[in-house]
């Protein structure tokens, strides 16, 4: 194997966990979006009340 070959192995196993960790943590992400709208956070840039 050359280096160059090397160096493309490695990066797709660090894209394949990188990809993994996304998609075992995206419904947890959701839920905290979905938790921050309804308190009220990430509204946007609304005036205090």
């Amino acid at each position: 194997m050359t280096g160059k070959q090397v160096l493309i192995a490695e990066a797709v196993v660090v894209g394949g966990l990188a990809l993994a960790l996304l998609v075992k943590e995206l419904p947890g992400a959701l839920r905290e979006v979905r938790i921050w709208r309804m308190v009220g956070f990430g509204a946007g840039s609304r005036r205090p009340r």
